[in-house]
This record gives structure tokens, sequence and C-alpha cells, in this order.
């Protein structure tokens, strides 16, 4: 039945998946469909048992010294392959007798125990049974006689010893026991609510995937929207497609042409700079020459006068007169030739507004989207047949899951889960009641150990404490008496429990011990799936017997370990059966089905983009109008060497500086005031007419330098800005339709990769979300590893392992006991000490000579 409805809910969701390989590149754009819905889970298939815990771990690590093979799975999957027993000799048959021999080989741990443990069940009874008698007999320890030795001290301790210790190990065996026999108990009433929560993941397992289905299939819708909203803006869309693609060469050369524009306005000012600076320094270095020239007539006729022709004034005057010279300018701007032809054809050249035609070239190719959508006006007529085409897809799928009976299978296995759970929790009285029954088996077992140690206990602290040193055998007291006879009925209690004790340790001995090798260990390890794995192993006629049953197919390869595993990392029920093999889900999302006609829909756009000019003819003419308005033909050289000279020769506020000093050399009087005075002056022709004028050639110099610098490049960047305008105008012009259909497609295949994004999101889902089938793994590990393996086995195992302890060490018990009861009993002869022949010594022994004690006699009970 749940195999039925798996196959049922994975038909479901695999008519959502489809396994065609997408045909297109993933989309740029990606779709955000949500997260599929999810419960969470209550059952946590993990057991820690707790204090107890260390206990199992020894249990463990005596298994594996009994049984330290691996876990011989080619030896299974052989005896589960053989056929024994058909006919009569088969068990001689050398490949069968092979395979025995290799079983007990692999069982030799558990059989040499067991066996040990029979012998023991036979041999103790009748062993007790031989003491009881020989002891009647008076012998075996029987004679109420105690011959004195001289280490009879020691040897009184030593027993007492041993048998506290062998005493003390049984105590902690029975404890083993019986905390064992708690903890099963304890965890089978526990288990009550780990089967609740199983069965209450299952039913939220059942319960979520129908809406986990219904959210996929919804999202169809969200898929199809935005496919419509794409295709309604068909126009912006494809044209800022179209206008990107155009982009990477109509920019550039645009963005070059309008370059080039401001480039013209800059040389213009360039050459009006040249222009007014040279009628400045022109100007300005005529009328510095004349007042340099009548600072020079003054500076003589003062130094003419009769003061120059004194002693102290004569050296200092003529220096003076010898460095007139220097007062003279140094460049000559008069010679340089006009620009005055170049700025009238520059000024010509920007009658016509190169930047506004440049933008008009923006304008028209920003206009793409607008001119794309005038003339994708057609799609729009197609956009209803692909909107009912997108809504037949959807109606299939809708369809298709209304046709499969999903609610009927889901109502079906929930009154199923709901008989089973019913039925367990009926029956799990009787199971507590049946545990009770075991429960105290076990303790009445725990008991009749408890019983042998109270008696050895007692003993011990009777004979210990009641002893007297001093007493002699045959005077020894009460409560030294009691103490022999509790150690006596222990021994005889032993003899009565210890082989029932026994045979309950060797029967859970090899049946835990056997499940825990052979079945929780490979489990753990997961080597016990291997073995179902085997191929032909549970039917000879199948290859992969899950595979067979599921998918009828025994030829796929689904294996129980690959189940396990997918559904314990809660993988998608779909994945984890391979369903993919019994539904061809093409039929219903195979998107090749429908693109066809959305293509031809979508290609048969026509879309003309050679209204789009980025650049007329007056704007090309006007580019080269410029290149040959002859600013290369400027002679660069001789401005540039009338621009490195200075303005003077000399630096009048240095020459002013020397002046003033040198007259200070001078007697005070009316020379030193006229030079000082002509010092002024001329420091007054450097601010006023000097520094303008350097003004003036620093603008110069910047001009001709731009101009220097451009002029060599005009030819070739308005022949590469041209040909850009030219290559890009050839582009839209001649390329144009082949971009269109190229960009066509990609938007094509934009719409198609929305729904490719929907089926490998929907592979996605299925794969990892929807019907995800981590409670079957729970419940599998409920059943074997935490309720068979961790609440029982290990429970058992632990209960035989001290039980057995027990066991063991009660035959050392039961002989240190009647060892030690001669010391402790009240006997009825005893031997007499012969000081006088022997000293303390020596032992005189006259019930050997056969001579009567009148001292001592009695007649004690015997036991």
């Amino acid at each position: 039945m749940a195999v039925e409805l798996y196959l049922l809910l994975l038909l479901l969701c695999g008519s959502t998946v489809s396994e065609v390989q997408p045909l297109h590149k993933p989309p740029p754009g990606t779709l955000d469909f949500g997260f599929v819905p999810a419960k969470t889970y209550d059952t946590n298939a993990y057991h820690e048992p707790g204090p107890i815990g260390i206990v199992f771990r020894l249990v463990h690590s005596f298994l594996y010294l009994v049984q330290p093979n691996s876990f011989p799975q080619d030896l299974i999957q052989k005896l589960t392959q053989q056929k024994f027993g058909n006919v009569q000799g088969d068990y001689q048959k050398p490949e069968n007798v092979v395979l025995t021999l290799q079983a007990i080989y692999y069982e030799i741990g558990f059989i040499v125990p067991a066996a040990l443990g029979l012998l023991f069940v036979l041999l103790l009874p009748l062993v007790g049974l031989c003491f009881c008698m020989c002891r009647c007999c008076d012998n075996c320890g029987g004679e109420m006689h105690q011959r004195q030795k001289k280490n009879a001290d020691c040897r009184r301790g030593c027993f007492a010893t041993f048998l506290f210790v062998a005493s003390l190990i049984i105590s902690i065996g029975v404890l083993c026991a019986y905390a064992a026999n708690q903890h099963l108990t304890s965890q089978v009433r526990g288990a009550k609510n780990l089967v609740h929560s199983n069965f209450k993941d299952l039913r939220i397992f059942f319960n979520n995937t129908p809406g986990q289905i219904d959210y996929l299939v919804s999202q169809y819708n969200t898929t199809k929207n935005k496919a419509l909203s794409d295709l309604d803006n068909v126009g912006p869309l494809l044209g800022s497609r179209v206008q990107e693609r155009f982009a990477k060469e109509v920019r550039p050369a645009l963005d070059a042409a309008l370059t080039m524009a401001g480039a013209i306005r800059e040389t213009k000012e360039a050459l009006e700079n040249v222009s007014v600076s040279v009628e400045v320094l022109q100007e300005g270095t005529e009328r510095l020459h004349s007042n340099l020239t009548d600072v020079k007539i003054h500076l003589s006729n003062t130094l003419s006068d009769s003061a120059c022709s004194a002693a102290q004034a004569a050296s200092t005057c003529n220096i003076i007169r010898n460095s007139l010279n220097q007062l003279n300018i140094n460049a000559n701007f008069s010679g340089l030739p006009g620009v005055s032809t170049q700025v009238a054809k520059v000024n010509d050249v920007l009658k016509i507004d190169l930047s506004s035609l440049v933008q008009k070239g923006y304008a028209a190719f920003n206009n793409t989207p607008d001119l794309v959508l005038n003339q994708t006006r057609n799609i729009l007529s197609a956009v209803p047949y692909i909107k009912n085409l997108l809504d037949f897809i959807g109606s299939n799928i809708t369809s298709f899951t209304k046709m499969l009976p999903v609610q009927k299978v889901l109502a079906d296995l929930t009154i199923y889960l709901t008989q089973s759970e019913a039925y367990v929790q009926d029956y799990f009285p009787v199971v507590e009641q049946y545990d009770f029954y075991r429960w105290l088996g076990c303790l009445i077992l725990c008991c009749m150990v408890i019983l042998i140690l109270v008696f050895y206990y007692l003993g011990l602290l009777c004979g210990t404490c009641g002893y007297d040193k001093h007493a002699s055998p045959t005077t020894r007291g009460c409560i030294s008496n009691t103490g022999g006879n509790f150690l006596m009925a222990g021994v005889g209690f032993s003899f009565l429990f210890s082989w029932v004790l026994m045979i309950i340790v060797v029967i859970t001995f090899v049946t835990g011990g056997n499940i825990e090798k052979l079945v929780c260990e490979p489990f753990e390890d997961r080597t016990l799936f291997k073995v179902l794995d085997t191929p032909y192993l549970l039917n000879r006629h199948w290859r992969n017997y899950l595979s067979a049953i599921v998918l009828k197919n025994p030829d796929i390869n689904l294996t129980f370990e690959k189940v396990y595993s997918d559904c314990k990392e809660n993988k998608g029920i779909y994945t984890t059966l391979h369903l993919e093999n019994l539904f061809n889900i093409n039929e219903f999302l195979n998107i090749s089905m429908y693109t066809e006609d959305v293509s031809l829909k979508i290609e048969h756009i026509n879309v003309n983009l050679s209204n789009i000019v980025l650049l007329d003819e007056i704007g090309k003419r006007n580019l080269l109008d410029f290149s040959s308005s002859g600013i290369d033909g400027i002679n660069f050289a001789a401005y540039l060497t009338e621009i490195n000279k200075s303005v003077t020769k000399v630096d009048l506020l240095s020459f002013a500086n020397d002046l003033e000093a040198r007259a200070d050399q001078l007697p005070k009087g009316a020379l030193e005031n006229a030079l000082k005075g002509h010092a002024n002056s001329i420091r007054m022709i450097h601010n006023q007419q000097v520094v303008p004028l350097e003004q003036a050639m620093s603008t110069l110099n910047q001009s001709i330098r731009l101009l220097q610098r451009t002029s060599s490049e005009f030819m070739v960047k308005v022949r590469n800005v041209i040909s850009a305008v030219d290559a890009a105008q050839f582009l839209i012009s001649n390329d144009a339709s082949l971009v269109i259909i190229q960009e066509t497609k990609k938007y094509m295949d934009m719409i198609i990769g929305y729904f490719e994004q929907y089926v490998e999101w929907v592979k996605e889902s299925i794969t990892m979300e929807v019907a995800a089938c981590k409670p079957i793994a729970n419940v599998i590990d409920t059943a074997v590893d935490i309720f068979l393996c961790s609440y029982v086995i290990d429970s058992v195992n632990t209960f035989w392992f001290g039980l057995g302890g027990c066991s063991i060490f009660l035959i050392p018990a039961i002989i240190c006991a009647v060892k030690l009861s001669k010391y402790y009993r009240r006997m009825d002869t005893e031997d007499v000490y012969d000081d006088m022949e022997n000293g303390n010594n020596g032992y005189h022994k006259e019930h050997l000579y056969g001579i009567h004690n009148p001292v001592m006699t009695s007649s004690v009970e015997q036991w």
C-alpha cells in the first residue's frame, strides 16, 4: 500500500519535470519562485542510553573479543542463495559442506562459550548431587572434625577474602543484570511516544505533499506572467537590446565627433588669444623702447654733471655710464606673422553648429527603442495567441494532476495509517503486559543470585564477627556457627539455581550476540543493505529486488542502501525511488513542443533603422573645412623664438636696485638724489609695462603651444572621426537586419529561458524538498537501530553479561564457602595439643590413634 502511494504521489511530482536538457543558455534574468512549503518533523532518530551506555560499550568490546571476525557478507549471500534439503543428500555436496564449515568457523566464537555453558548446565547439578551424597557419608568435608594446622588462620583469611571478592564480583554482575532489566522496561514504556512521533511524522508527510505539489504547479503562473509581461513590452525591451548592440560602435563615434566640435571652439579661442597677444606685445614693446630710451638720455645727462668729475664719484659714474646699453628691449614681436586668415576660416567653420548636428545624431540613436516599438506592433497581435498557448500548457498540467487519484490514495493511506496507529495503541498494553512478565522473570533470576549473595554476606559477617581465635573447634560460639551454616546454605542454593541461570545465559548469549553481530553492527555501517542488494538474492529471477517491486523493472539499479541513504539525507522520494523510469513527463512540459510556434511569431519582426542619421554631410564637410583652415601653416618656430626671449635685456628691478646701491656710494648731494630718482623711474617702468608684457607673452606661449600640439593631429583626427561615423552609419544601415534577427533570437531565448528556469527549479525542488522521505528513514532507524538494537539487544546482552558473570563466579564462591565453613562451624571432635611432647609446635592426633577424648564429646548434628 505504501509503495503504491509513493508511486502515485511521485507521479504527480514528476508531471512537472522535464528530462530534456536545456536547449539555450541560462537567461540573464532570474525568477524568484519562493520556497516550497515544508514542515518540521518531530522524531529524532537517535538514542542516548545514558550512564548504562558505559556497560553497553563494555559488552560490545566483549563481543568483539568473542567474535572478532568481520560481517560475513559473502557467506550470508551464498547461504541465502543455496538451497538445502530439497533433495536428499544436498547437505553432503562439497559446496554445501564448505559453506557449513565456513558458517561453523564464523560462529566458533559463539559455539565454544555456548558449549561450555551447556557443559556447565549438565555438570554442575551432577556435581552438586555427588557433593551432597559425599557429605552425607562424612566425606568431602561432611565430617564434623577439623584438623588443626599451623597456617589455619592464614587459610581462613584467604578463603574469606576470596569469597568476599567473588561475592563482590557477583554483586556487580547482578547489578548490571538488574539495571539492564530495568532499562529495557523503561524504554519499552517510553517507546509509545516514539511510535506516536513516527506516526505523526508520516501523517505530516502525507498531508504536506499535496500542498507542495500544488505550490509547484501554481508557480507556473509566475513564469507565465513574467513571459507575458516581457511580450507586452517587446518594443522597449527589444529596442534596448538592439540599441545596446549598436552602442558599442555608435557612441564612441559620436563622442569623438562631439569632442572634435569642442576642439574647434578651443582652436578658435587659441587663435584669438594669439592675435590679441601679438598686438598687445607689439604696442607694448614700442612704448617700452621709447621709455627706456628716455631713461637712458636722462641718466646720461645726470652723469655729465660736474659732480661725477670728482675723484670719489668718477669710478662709480663710469660704471653706471657703461651699463646704460643694457636698458633696451630684447624681444621683437613686430616681425611675427599674423593669424587673421586662420581666424577667419575657423569663424566660417563655426557658423555651422557641429555640436547641434552631433546631438541630433545622439537623439536619433536614442530613439531606437521607440522606432522598434512602432515597427513591432505586429508582434502585439501575436501576444493573445502566445497567452492562449501558455494557458493551454498550464491547463495541461492542472488537468493531468486532477487525473491522478492523489486525494483518494492519500485518504486511503491516511485510513491505513490511522488503523495501524490504532492497532499499535490497542496492542501496546499487551506488549507492556508481556514485558512485565519478562521483567518479573528476570527479576526472579536476579533474586536467585541475590539470595545466594545474602547467605554468603551473612555467613562472612557472622563468621568474621563471631569467630574467636582462642576457642577450640568444638567450643566455637553460636554466631560463628551460624555464619558457617549460612555459607553452606549459599552453597546449596548455588547448586540449585546456577544451572537455571546458565541456561538463560546461553540462550540470550547466542541470540543477542548473533543479532548484534549480524544485524545491528552491519545496519550501522550499512553492510546489511549491501546483502539485501545482492542480485538475485531475494528472488532468483530479479537482479534488483526493490526496483522490480517499485518500478516493475528489475534491471534498474535501485538499491536498498541508496534509498535509505537518500531518505536519511531528506531527499525527495521522486529522486530516491528513481520514479523517472515510470513516467514520461516530457509530454507535459516539453518546451520544444511549443517554442516553434512562439519562434515563428517573434521571428516575423521586421525593423528598419535606415532613418537613423548619425552625422549628415554638412557636418562632415564642416569637419573637413576645419582640417583645411591652415592652422598647420603657422610659423610656430618664429613665435616660440621670440616667446623664449625676455622682454628686456636686463632685469629692470635688478638694474634699479644696483643703481640705487651705487648712488649710496656717492657723497650726499644732488647727484645721489638724481640717481635714486632714475632708479624709481625704472622700477615704475617695470611694474607698469614689463609685467603686463610678460603676462601677454605667457598667454601667447600657451596658445601657440596648444595650436602647435593639435595642428599636427587635426587631419588624422578628423579623418578618424569621419571614418568612425561612416562605419557606425554603415552598420546601422546595412547590418541592422542581422543584428535585429540575432537580438530577436536572444529575446526569444530569454522568454523560453523563463520556462527552463521553472523546469530546473521544479527538478531541484522535487529532488530535495517535495515529499522529502526523512520520516521513512526515521521509521527504519526507530525499528532497527533504536528499538531492536539500542532498547532490546543492548539490554539483553548486558543482562546475560551480568548474569553470566554471576554464574561463572559462583564456582569459586562455592569452593571458598565450603572451605571457609569448616573454620566457622562448631565441630564434634577436635585435635588435642601434646605440649609436653611436642611443645606448642607439635600436635598429638588422638583420633588417628583411636584414643577417646573424655573431655570433649558432643552429639552435634552433622550437615
